[in-house]
């Protein structure tokens, strides 16, 4: 994994994200220049710094691309708003819940991609999900091709959100004929920081609202509707296919199989944090008031007892040195869906890159195999 911060995992994690959504290793430098002594004092100290030199790029891209826009050059205009959604990304994910400024910040960075997404004639659209009293924001990119589409529900993980996964995944799926909705589902994006809706361990109970959402669009083959999630999403993902039955495969883009156990293991040091100040981060996430009422929730979120129940094929990728989840999770998953009609497995390795926590440091490997298992399941359907 590229470490312009050496020792400081987490903001090394949230550099590499970034060079996946797109962002300019030159651009990028600059900003890390303004924060790498404060970078050696550990990943809580220092985070209103980072915010700070890197809104600077994100605002000098932005105004870039306003040049560029009042000189007629919108694609030129929209490839600067993309780099500039994914640097204001970063800096706001990396904040304490409670640093006032990220709630701009975060506004920005919705705006910056909805430009960006208008001047580049991306045809990606935001679409409003009903859920039980309030909703939850999808993004919907459509797939290349003559509807309808196959498509796949993408679910975030603990902190990531969609508009990180449509950045990420950029036209690959789309490509191969494939729509993709990337959701912020409750605990994460808009749906946590507009809405106030925290996480859930019952996960199909958001994933079925957004099946109601697709089977009400003309574009979408009913019969071909499947979920995927990256991170936290391993395990949100496999617990909504197992229960939503309308879903036709399932993908665990990083296995996430006990992520209840895992917090135990956190209290102990074992592993690394995704984020900065993270207990903090988690409670919020889970709409917790302290640690003793989170961990008592955290039984819940686990796939034992449940995967038993996965009936349809279903995917895990993991990457071979995940310093986040243990590889024992991978297998886990692996082993216990014995009613699954077909369950493959991929771990990454250093030959073909991808070896870090949801291929974060070369996503490309696992994107582009991901996206081909999908094709090709949706094939036999």
């Amino acid at each position: 994994m590229y470490e312009p911060f050496p020792g400081n995992y987490v903001w090394n994690l949230s550099v590499n994200i970034c060079l996946s959504m797109g962002g300019c290793m030159g651009e990028i430098d600059q900003a890390n220049d303004e924060v790498r002594e404060i970078a050696r004092e550990g990943a809580d100290k220092g985070t209103a710094a980072f915010f700070d030199s890197w809104g600077r790029l994100a605002d000098r891209l932005v105004a870039l691309g306003e040049e560029c826009e009042a000189a007629g050059h919108m694609l030129s205009a929209s490839e600067k708003y993309r780099r500039a959604t994914a640097y204001y990304m970063t800096a706001e994910r990396m904040q304490a819940r409670d640093y006032a400024p990220r709630q701009q910040m975060y506004r920005t960075m919705l705006d910056t991609m909805q430009r960006a997404i208008d001047t580049g004639g991306l045809g990606w659209e935001r679409i409003d999900i009903p859920f039980e009293g309030s909703n939850f924001p999808g993004l919907f990119i459509p797939g290349h091709g003559e509807g309808p589409r196959p498509t796949m529900v993408f679910c975030n993980g603990l902190d990531s959100v969609k508009e990180m996964i449509a950045l990420s995944l950029d036209d690959s799926f789309a490509r191969r004929g494939i729509s993709i909705l990337a959701v912020d589902q409750p605990g994460v994006g808009e749906a946590l920081r507009l809405n106030g809706l925290p996480a859930i361990y019952d996960t199909e109970r958001w994933a079925g609202a957004a099946v109601d959402a697709l089977e009400r669009r003309a574009d979408v083959d009913k019969d071909r509707i499947g979920v995927m999630g990256w991170s936290l999403g391993g395990y949100y993902a496999p617990r909504a296919a197992i229960y939503e039955k309308r879903f036709k495969l399932c993908v665990a883009w990083g296995a996430n199989h006990n992520w209840g156990e895992l917090q135990a293991r956190r209290l102990r040091n074992e592993g690394e944090n995704p984020v900065p100040h993270y207990w903090d981060h988690v409670m919020w996430v889970w709409g917790q008031p302290d640690m003793e009422a989170f961990m008592a929730l955290m039984p819940k979120v686990t796939l034992n007892g449940h995967m038993e129940n996965m009936t349809v094929p279903f995917l895990i990728t993991h990457g071979a040195n995940d310093r986040q989840i243990p590889r024992e999770y991978a297998y886990q998953s692996r082993d216990q869906a014995v009613n699954s009609p077909r369950v493959d497995f991929r771990l990454f390795t250093e030959r073909e890159g991808g070896v870090e926590h949801c291929s974060a440091d070369s996503m490309e490997p696992a994107k582009s195999f991901i996206a081909d298992w999908v094709r090709d399941r949706f094939a036999e359907i």
